[in-house]
């Protein structure tokens, strides 16, 4: 298993993978020192997230190799189906998987999703339309959120 640290907008980010997949994509809440060089099973991986930090990526094209029960990857491959700049509530992500009393079987997985932005786990929102819950800090939710929005909001000083 590879793995490298690069810079991003909300903090230093780890990325795991191998010839089979990229396993885990994690935001740092430490400084850590960046990686000299990225292995080659991960550098298009990091070309792909620099991209969308800078604006010129809205999707990804990465072979994936998440480690997780067959519910939690049901729960993940649903989350690739939300667009980019939009948002579904957490009711109406466990409608879509078929059981709306699983809601917070769907809640779980989605917190355990190991692969940060490219499984987009951040485009799941409260029914109230509240940021709830993000294992990167409800802080980067708000951010990825603002990032992806079609509107943006101008300064007015």
């Amino acid at each position: 298993m590879e793995s490298c640290i690069i810079t991003s907008p909300l903090g230093f980010t780890k990325i795991v993978g191998d010839e089979d997949g990229i396993c885990s994509i994690t935001v740092l809440n430490s400084k850590e020192k960046v990686s000299d060089i990225i292995p080659e099973v991960l550098e298009d991986c990091a070309i792909q997230l620099n991209g969308y930090f800078e604006g010129s990526r809205q999707t990804f094209d990465l072979k994936l190799n998440p480690q997780g029960t067959d519910f939690q990857k049901r729960v993940w491959k649903a989350l690739e189906t939300i667009p980019f700049g939009k948002t579904v509530s957490y009711l109406k992500l466990s409608q879509q998987l078929g059981d709306v009393k699983a809601i917070r079987a769907v809640a779980s997985a989605n917190g355990k999703n190991p692969l940060w932005i490219i499984i987009p786990c951040h485009r799941v929102i409260g029914s109230n339309g509240n940021l709830t819950g993000y294992a990167g800090g409800l802080h980067r939710k708000k951010w990825l959120l603002e990032h992806e929005s079609p509107h943006k909001q101008l300064s007015l000083f």
